[in-house]
């Protein structure tokens, strides 16, 4: 996982009507809190900051002000329309720290025919390094047939990660495709019938 450089400058005006100037000037208000320090104001560049969290589990490093801090994000708010990033909430972190994060299941492989797989858990709790968290962990679905389950412990993990839920839990489950109902058999057949009569 890529680290993301992003300049950032303390920031000094606090309440809705500064967010929203800072909003009109392409940035975005943000805080750093953790490790027992004080937490600390920023705010981030629109356009660098949007990008950088298209990654899950984003490394940030920040430039504060010539100083550097080391990040995650752990909450991010965004306008239910719009969908643009309206706040941060920045966890910092050290190079060699372990942190739990969640983190994507990315499914391969074809299921047998007639099938269809339903993704029970979209994501998993892991504790990784901080500087080497996985984009996504992939679990093999190729030639499942109906009745089949995915379990946490089939998932491939990356050197240094650890699974933080239960072996046994159900990431994924393989059923047969479901037959046409049949009261709506019935209708289609009365509506051709209908039709042909015309």
């Amino acid at each position: 996982m890529s680290e993301q450089k992003l300049a950032a400058e303390v920031r000094t005006e606090f309440g809705k009507g500064a967010a929203r100037r800072a909003r009109r000037n392409e940035q975005i208000p943000a805080v750093i809190y953790g490790h027992g320090a004080d937490p600390i104001h920023i705010l981030l560049p629109k356009r660098a900051t949007t990008l950088a969290l298209r990654a899950a589990n984003a490394l940030l490093t920040l430039d504060v002000e010539g100083e550097e801090h080391l990040a995650l994000a752990k909450d991010i708010q965004r306008d239910p329309v719009l969908q643009i990033v309206e706040h941060l909430d920045l966890l910092t972190v050290k190079r060699g720290e372990k942190v739990t994060v969640d983190v994507n299941i990315h499914v391969e492989g074809e299921i047998a025919a007639g099938t269809v797989f339903n993704l029970e858990h979209p994501t998993v709790s892991v504790e990784a390094d901080a500087t080497n968290l996985p984009d996504a962990l992939t679990i093999n679905v190729e030639g499942r047939e109906a009745g089949a389950h995915v379990h946490a412990s089939d998932i491939v993990l990356p050197q240094g990660v650890t699974l933080l839920v239960d072996a046994d839990t159900v990431i994924a489950t393989v059923s047969a495709e479901a037959a046409e109902a049949p009261a709506e058999a019935a209708e289609g057949e009365a509506a051709a019938a209908e039709a042909a009569a015309e």
